[in-house]
């Protein structure tokens, strides 16, 4: 016996019209077409489907049966379908996004908050992209989206340009350094400098300034909130480098100094990566767009205070 979708759809709605012509009306076929086909269903089957007899047509047992099937499978089916259309119009759809830096939730949640408003049925997850391999996760359609400041020559891959944003030195407002207009790598190497738990390598402080230089700090203990970061700091506890929008906060607070890092300052770029046949996608494009957006806004505002 072979079943099809459409054997399915007309069991059900036989059932739900209680006859053939208002079914037939309900899948936009004719009387005789659906009659046909039930029949040639019923010759599969070797058995009678409906109780024709009666009024208003009821299934047989074994039509009973199929009807089950139908409202198991038909539901689904027609999910996926509705899913996805509104792929093809462009309304839904998955955006699952890694994120190579903590520091990067200080934007990227304002982002998303906007970004829901407009597009409430992209499916929408962060994951931290420090704990596993982000960028080839990517290409196996893991994830959908990756926030890192390292690009790389990547077939299908395409890294469009966010942001840039500018590393800067946060200390006491007692520590020796804060009369400094800006501070270089020496004299970090007498300091506990407070940093994220990721490997050097992903730290700015270390891979434009530090390693560069042949300098390594003191001690290094590692926090994995930027409030806790920032309460240590304001104990003297440590010295720290963070982007300037999570800075905005402090530099107004005579707790805290922030300066930057050298003379000319430490300027990075941060990319969005995405597969190359996602970036024409309207809902990838807006929060391109936002992402864009949102940390100028608080660059600005960071600025004005």
């Amino acid at each position: 016996m072979y079943l099809e979708l459409k054997h399915l759809r007309a069991v059900r709605a036989i059932h739900e019209a209680g006859g053939l012509a208002r079914a037939a009306e309900r899948l936009n076929l004719t009387q005789s077409a659906l009659s046909h086909q039930i029949k040639a269903l019923e010759e599969m089957a070797g058995v009678e489907l409906f109780l024709r007899r009666a009024k208003p047509m009821r299934l047989s047992p074994s039509g009973q049966k199929l009807l089950r099937l139908a409202e198991r499978v038909l539901p689904e089916v027609e999910a996926v379908e509705d899913d996805l259309r509104g792929d093809e119009a462009g309304r839904s759809g998955r955006l699952h996004i890694a994120i190579e830096c903590h520091a990067c939730f200080d934007w990227l949640l304002p982002v998303l908050e906007s970004f829901r408003k407009t597009w409430p049925d992209i499916d929408v997850d962060i994951r931290p992209g420090l704990s596993f391999g982000a960028l080839p996760a990517l290409a196996r359609e893991d994830v959908d989206l990756v926030v890192s400041s390292d690009p790389e020559d990547l077939d299908g891959i395409v890294f469009s340009p966010l942001f840039d944003y500018d590393a800067v030195f946060v200390a006491a407002k007692a520590h020796p350094l804060a009369d400094r207009p800006f501070v270089v790598a020496e004299d970090f190497r007498n300091e506990t400098l407070i940093t994220y738990p990721v490997d050097r390598e992903r730290l700015d402080v270390f891979s434009q300034l530090l390693m560069p230089a042949g300098v390594a700090p003191r001690s290094v203990r590692q926090v994995e909130l930027t409030a806790v970061i920032l309460m240590l700091v304001a104990s003297n506890r440590g010295v720290a480098v963070l982007p300037d929008w999570v800075v905005r906060s402090v530099r107004t607070n005579p707790d805290y100094v922030t300066l930057p890092l050298t003379e000319a300052g430490v300027t990075r770029r941060l990319f969005a990566a995405t597969r190359a046949a996602d970036v024409a996608k309207p809902y990838v494009a807006q929060f391109l767009k936002l992402a864009r957006s949102e940390p100028v806004k608080l660059q600005r505002a960071a600025s004005a205070g």
